[in-house]
């Protein structure tokens, strides 16, 4: 891999919507992943507003920098779509109506019902010399433009599946006849559960300075992944890079290692249960339901996870769960022994074989010198186990990360039990 400009790929996205973070930027990710796929390395993703001057500034700027520049946003027919005709007088071009594009929105708009508007006709005006990258999805059109020596302009609308169907028919076939794919790039992502990012990074440092494959740390709540990448001329040689650093990665995170790519800890609970032919509830006070959620998020979850019951009020621990009120009078609902008895209430009511168990004070409110916000109270039941355990995350991060951590925490000891 070089690094001169005639291998060199940008991405720029166009949208106040996605500066203002009404949006999530996935088109940038999605197009990070299909460039790694294809082998092709890029260095460098934009992000600029619905602003003819700043847009221009950031596209001559790239054009001296890069061989292509992949668009995405700015392609409909509303005054604050300007993509085309600001890049057009970026580079001094007069813009054409294409009647082939013309007569294509028009049939799209008519087979759904819709008349053609006048606004729809400004989707239909390109740069001279701009081949048009059709979109078999949408009315707004892409284009593949080349406005000066060794440097090409790929524009796609902002809607997902529009950009993909288009990226998959026209882009991917013209970037290999450019010559710009070359070898490919392959990732493994190693997911931890129960250790610090730091703690993790330093027994793996003599991995962070390697080159081929790279490994990298990433933290979220509570979950740590080592993405490993490797270069190579084709999958099978880029895989066999990857795969002795995966066996020592995992050594290393032992128990902490719950699994790969999309491995999430409910997909491992339920595989482990399925496996075993066994069933799982769940009972909630604090979290509501996030347990059930994360399992339920799990494709095929029903054929292993069978209910459960969300019990805030100390009444329905009392109906439904069969917590005794006298555990609950002197324990307190965020309590060791309440966590016990809300999962094997769990078990009973449901007949599942397994069950998992939450209460604790998420906060802000709540909390008090004996039990602080960010107390949660775990417990997991199953045919011959029985046990609870406590953490305290503290209050400064707030409720949704109190909540989040509970979730996490309650599967990754269901999982080790299993």
């Amino acid at each position: 891999m070089n690094n001169n400009k005639q291998s060199q790929i940008e991405v720029l996205c166009i949208g106040t919507e996605l500066l203002l973070g009404n949006i999530v930027n996935g088109n940038a990710r999605w197009l990070a992943e299909e460039l790694a796929r294809l082998g092709i390395p890029h260095f460098r993703q934009t992000v600029v507003g619905d602003n003819k001057e700043r847009l221009t500034e950031v596209v001559l700027e790239a054009s001296k920098r890069c061989r292509v520049l992949i668009c995405t946003g700015g392609l409909g027919p509303t005054p604050d779509d300007l993509t085309t005709e600001t890049l057009a007088a970026a580079f001094g071009a007069p813009l054409e109506e294409r009647s082939e594009v013309l007569a294509d929105i028009k049939a799209k708009l008519t087979a759904k019902g819709r008349p053609m508007a006048a606004s729809n006709c400004k989707q239909a005006l390109l740069p001279m010399g701009a081949a048009v990258l059709s979109n078999p999805l949408g009315t707004a059109p892409g284009m593949i433009w080349s406005p000066l020596p060794n440097f090409s302009l790929l524009t796609f609308p902002g809607v997902p599946a529009e950009m993909q169907a288009m990226w998959e028919q026209t882009a991917v076939p013209w970037l290999q006849q450019q010559g710009l794919t070359s070898g490919i790039f392959r990732s493994r992502l190693l997911r931890f559960w129960g250790v610090a990012e730091s703690s993790l990074a330093e027994q793996v440092a003599p991995f962070l300075e390697q080159q081929n494959p790279t490994v990298a740390p990433y933290a979220g709540r509570g979950e740590v992944k080592l993405r490993i990448t490797a270069w190579a001329d084709n999958a099978e040689n880029a895989d066999g890079l990857i795969a002795p650093v995966e066996k020592e990665l995992r050594a290393i995170g032992g128990s902490n290692c719950f699994g790969a790519d999309s491995d999430s800890l409910a997909s491992v609970v339920l595989a482990a249960l399925r496996q075993r032919g066994e069933t799982l509830a769940v009972a909630e006070s604090c979290t509501a339901g996030g347990v059930g959620a994360a399992l339920g998020a799990v494709p095929g979850a029903s054929d292993v996870f069978i209910g459960g019951v969300i019990a805030y009020a100390n009444q329905i621990k009392q109906a439904l769960l069969g917590v005794p009120a006298d555990t609950l009078a002197s324990h307190g609902a965020v309590s060791e022994a309440v966590a016990l008895a809300m999962a094997e209430g769990a078990r009973r009511c449901t007949g599942a074989d397994w069950a998992v168990a939450v209460t604790g004070i998420a906060g802000p409110g709540g909390g008090s010198a004996e039990k602080p916000v960010g107390l949660v109270y775990f417990a997991v039941s199953g045919p011959s186990v029985s046990f609870s355990f406590m953490r305290q995350y503290g209050a400064s991060r707030g409720r949704e990360w109190i909540r989040g951590l509970s979730v996490g925490d309650a599967l990754d000891q269901l999982r080790l039990a299993l």
